[in-house]
């Protein structure tokens, strides 16, 4: 060995715990190596530590190549939670309106349901007032049938009837007098003064109201007597007898709607004819003789006075 003098730093090799992809590694810990001539020869160390180096550079830039693979997977991944997120953000809108509409229909669904229950009961009625009218229709079908009937037994009586209607007023107005006959303007029982006038004189007891008299009149196929002029007014006044407890005679003159007006339809322009100017509701006139007409209750009971057309003979 020579003479000059050598420190050599004591090498120790301790196995890795990590096991690396591909290559296997031991850590190599040096101390440091003092060398007092220049001229050191390379020993096998420095061959060791070159390949060591060599292997870590290669793993480094595999290293380098994994996470530049790892930063762009990361990166798509980052990207994707994000969409992910975006999406997931429009579904919580969209499932919100979806509730709220959920909840309109549920409300709707609900009024509709009630309607139809409200309609399905008032169609059991409804059908139940059609059998009502089925049964109904039926009955009037039946009546109908009978009335015709009826209409059709009476027709040949009827012709009798409108014949002896007929020969009545013949024999009323046109009376037989020794085999012969004379026609009057008036029938028997009646005064012709240009009308024909009947006074009925009924006994106290007999006595009507005023639509009891009116509807006697319309009986003989009159009226109660109205005044279309003066001279009428006079005639009636006239035939208005006056004695014991007779009040006057009922004629067609009443109040309505707060006028007096005649049963022809005209107002009594002639205040003067009347003994109050003034009408009231529920009031009719009777007539007085040498006093006119004076306004009574309809409802006290009277004589009265019908007229209808005289013939032209």
């Amino acid at each position: 060995m020579a003479e000059d003098e050598v420190n050599y730093a004591s090498v120790v090799f301790k196995p890795n715990q990590q096991q690396r992809s591909e290559v296997k590694r031991e850590e190599t810990v040096y101390d440091e190596v003092k060398v007092q001539n220049k001229a050191t020869e390379q020993t096998p160390v420095t061959n060791d530590v070159t390949l060591i180096y060599e292997i870590d550079e290669t793993e480094l830039n595999q290293l380098k190549e994994n996470q530049t693979t790892l930063n762009a997977v990361n990166h798509n991944l980052t990207k994707l939670n994000n969409q992910l997120s975006s999406d997931n953000e429009d579904l919580k809108r969209n499932q919100t309106k979806l509730t709220l509409q959920m909840s309109n229909l549920t409300q709707v669904f609900n009024v509709l349901d009630k309607e139809v229950t409200n309609l399905t009961k008032e169609n059991q009625k409804l059908k139940g007032k059609n059998e009502e009218l089925k049964t109904q229709n039926k009955d009037l079908e039946a009546e109908k049938k009978n009335l015709t009937e009826q209409t059709q037994q009476m027709t040949t009586p009827w012709d009798e009837l409108n014949v002896s209607r007929a020969q009545w007023s013949i024999d009323a107005y046109c009376p037989r007098e020794n085999n012969n006959r004379k026609c009057n303007a008036c029938q028997k029982g009646w005064e012709l003064n240009s009308s024909c006038y009947a006074t009925n004189n009924a006994d106290q007891g007999e006595w009507k109201t005023w639509e009891e008299a009116r509807k006697d009149c319309r009986g003989k196929i009159s009226d109660l007597a109205v005044a279309i002029n003066e001279e009428e007014m006079k005639i009636i006044r006239e035939k208005s007898w006056q004695y014991n407890e007779n009040k006057g005679y009922w004629i067609g003159l009443r109040v309505e709607d707060g006028k007096w007006k005649w049963l022809d339809g005209r107002n009594l322009t002639n205040n003067s004819w009347i003994d109050q100017s003034s009408p009231s509701d529920g009031h009719c006139a009777i007539s007085l003789q040498n006093q006119g007409f004076k306004s009574v209750s309809c409802d006290e009971k009277n004589q009265w006075i019908c007229k209808k057309k005289a013939l032209s003979v």
